[in-house]
């Protein structure tokens, strides 16, 4: 069997892209944890109480704009009609450029740009206990 060099060239292409990116590989919630920090400011992982943003306690698998006594911005809600769950796909864009993914929402923070930074908040956000 012979295979042309653009299809293989279209196979390895094609690999490339659907392979998981670092973020979805397992974290480090230890060092997760001293990256949420910058988060802290707005959002508890620990305790299911509001600040400027929602809690985020058991936020992976959680629905999208879900935590009640907070006031999602209009553009959340809507995404969570298109994006309904905070899988560790969904948390992984939105942690890298929140404002990429819903552009009027009302989180200030620019986004993580290493891909261990992302991988290892998302493991504290699994398992904020993890970390201690």
């Amino acid at each position: 069997m012979r295979i042309s060099l653009s299809t293989l060239l279209g196979a390895v292409m094609a690999a490339g892209l659907l392979a998981p990116t670092a973020a979805f590989a397992d974290g480090d919630a230890h060092k997760g944890a001293k990256i949420f920090k910058k988060c802290a400011a707005c959002h508890t992982a620990e305790e299911a109480k509001n600040k400027v943003g929602p809690h985020l306690v058991g936020i992976v698998d959680r629905p999208i704009a879900s935590v009640e006594d907070y006031k999602y911005s209009p553009a959340m809600v809507e995404h969570a009609t298109e994006v309904p769950t905070w899988t560790v796909e969904a948390l992984d864009a939105y942690l890298r450029n929140p404002k990429g993914v819903v552009k009027k929402t009302k989180m200030a923070f620019a986004g993580l740009k290493k891909d261990s930074d992302v991988a290892d908040v998302i493991a504290y956000l699994k398992d904020p206990a993890a970390a201690e």
